[in-house]
């Protein structure tokens, strides 16, 4: 006798709605929990080493502490107004503003130049030459500040001797002289970073049309006339975000002036970030609390640098909206 199979009982359309929003729904929250359990060590990690000292400085310059006793005297503003009457402050920045005069227009044009060089499709190895031209950015900047003093060392360094054969009767000593420092702790500077802004130059430059520069060559245009005439209006916007983004670099250099000068000699190097280390951890009595108090109005000079960057941004794109 023939055996019959039912078929298997009909699933009403909105069932497999619901089964498949249920499906979809715990998949999304399985995501989002493997999405949080990534991103947990990294949120405590900044929160520990970056957000808590941000908040705990605010506070820190309100109170006269000394980093070693667990009792802390609350002192309002004192430290501010201490801070703001100090010369030795005052010195640190303008000697932060002259490294900044120094270091931003060379990264800028200098970075510019060779950018456009390495742009060219007809450079051979051009690849090559770009890679070079980074690889002092990957370098510990501490590293280099070290290399740098036996580099520029008058007795032995080799610099020394490079000058001794073209002629020169005796080293100069660029790091211990404070006519000299603060400038070749710029070059140097200009040398470490040089390969991000012309990284920065490339991405620019690649998004100028060739078919402009190909019509401008058809016309008779010159190198300098297409520059002058086609590269430049388009790379403006890009100029205004390069120059903002290179000026508040130059804010950043303890590191290199640290481990280069220190501050010295006779404090012609002392930029903001040493000022405030001096007084935090150098000091023979740590002023935490001053120390804070200057890395506060420190912070507040480079958040107004960060909304100069978020204006140059809506002013780059809307000149980029005007040009295309």
């Amino acid at each position: 006798m023939a055996r019959t199979i039912s078929p298997p009982p009909a699933v009403a359309p909105t069932e497999l709605a619901t089964t498949g929003r249920r499906k979809r729904g715990i998949d999304t929250r399985r995501q989002t929990i493997w999405i949080w359990a990534f991103l947990t060590p990294t949120i405590v990690l900044y929160g520990l080493y970056t957000l808590y000292p941000i908040v705990a400085s605010y506070w820190y310059s309100l109170v006269e502490w000394n980093g070693f006793s667990s009792s802390q005297r609350f002192v309002g503003i004192s430290n501010y107004q201490a801070v703001l009457a100090d010369p030795a402050f005052w010195s640190s920045v303008r000697i932060t503003l002259v490294f900044m005069l120094l270091v931003a227009p060379a990264r800028i044009l200098l970075s510019l130049l060779l950018a456009m060089l390495l742009n060219s499709p007809k450079l051979p190895l051009r690849n090559l030459f770009r890679t070079v031209y980074f690889l002092p950015v990957v370098t510990t900047t501490a590293i280099v500040g070290v290399v740098m003093q036996f580099v520029f060392d008058p007795a032995s360094g080799p610099f020394t001797a490079f000058l001794k054969a073209l002629g020169a009767d005796t080293g100069i000593d660029f790091l211990g002289d404070s006519g000299t420092a603060l400038v070749t702790a710029a070059a140097v500077y200009v040398w470490k970073f040089f390969g991000i802004t012309m990284v920065y130059w490339l991405a620019a430059l690649q998004t100028v049309p060739t078919e402009l520069y190909e019509a401008a060559r058809i016309d008779g245009a010159g190198a300098f006339h297409i520059f002058r005439y086609v590269t430049l209006p388009l790379l403006v916007p890009f100029l205004l975000i390069i120059t903002v983004l290179t000026v508040e670099d130059t804010f950043h250099a303890f590191d290199l002036m640290q481990t280069m000068t220190g501050g010295g000699p006779f404090f012609s190097t002392e930029i903001i970030e040493i000022y405030i280390y001096r007084w935090a951890f150098s000091a023979s009595i740590p002023q935490l609390g001053f120390a804070s108090a200057a890395a506060v109005l420190f912070g507040l000079f480079v958040m107004v640098v960060g909304a100069l960057q978020a204006w140059a941004l809506v002013v780059a794109r809307r000149s980029r909206k005007d040009l295309s």
